[in-house]
């Protein structure tokens, strides 16, 4: 396993940002660490109000990081206004975060549906009943949606896929690396694209 206090070289990183970002999930994953996949997704409204919380991010590739929401929540919402996003994943037991900025834009329909079908039912049955965001009345009358919605598909064999249900993908423009370090003087390796589309290492003060 990775130490808490591993040094973060520039002539050790990965010269392409995703193949780092792979590096350390996995090391996040064999170190035991819950849900590898959590981060906290910053969003802000057209006229820059931030606002911040956990989800999971579900895939990543060469396109960019797929989370998924109903598309009439505030963040959903919030990145239909203002399409500039951030994502910060922390991995406390090796000392690491991982800070990922960029641009949005919606999954692809099939994405959204793929993804939906790996979900158990009663996740599912969660989403078709809550107006995500939304005030209601009560907790009794969310669980009543759900309630109502086993008893019409109960003989289904598969749930419709929620009409505000979906898929976003962000492509990173930039990547953070930090690691921790003895007397706060951690490591921080900062990618941004340059201008051939490549990617610049640089290092950031902590």
């Amino acid at each position: 396993m990775a130490d808490r206090n591993e040094p973060l070289r520039e002539q050790d990183a990965a010269a392409d940002p995703l193949v780092q970002f792979a590096a350390w999930s996995g090391q996040a994953r064999e170190a035991g660490v819950r849900e590898v996949e959590a981060a906290a997704l910053a969003t802000a409204s057209a006229d820059g109000v931030p606002s911040v919380r956990m989800l999971l991010v579900k895939s990543f590739d060469e396109r960019g990081f797929v989370f998924f929401t109903n598309y009439a929540s505030q963040k959903g919402r919030e990145l239909a206004a203002n399409a500039s996003a951030a994502l910060l994943f922390h991995w406390d037991p090796l000392g690491r975060q991982v800070r990922i900025a960029g641009r949005v834009e919606r999954a692809s329909d099939a994405e959204t549906e793929s993804y939906v079908r790996t979900r158990a039912r009663p996740s599912q049955l969660s989403a078709l009943a809550s107006p995500q965001s939304e005030v209601i009345d009560s907790r009794d009358a969310l669980e009543l949606r759900v309630a109502e919605l086993e008893r019409r598909y109960a003989d289904d064999a598969e749930l419709p896929v929620p009409s505000q249900w979906g898929g976003f993908r962000l492509a990173p423009t930039t990547y953070e690396f930090w690691q921790q370090r003895s007397d706060r003087l951690h490591d921080r390796l900062r990618y941004r694209r340059a201008v051939d589309g490549g990617w610049v290492i640089e290092r950031l003060a902590p």
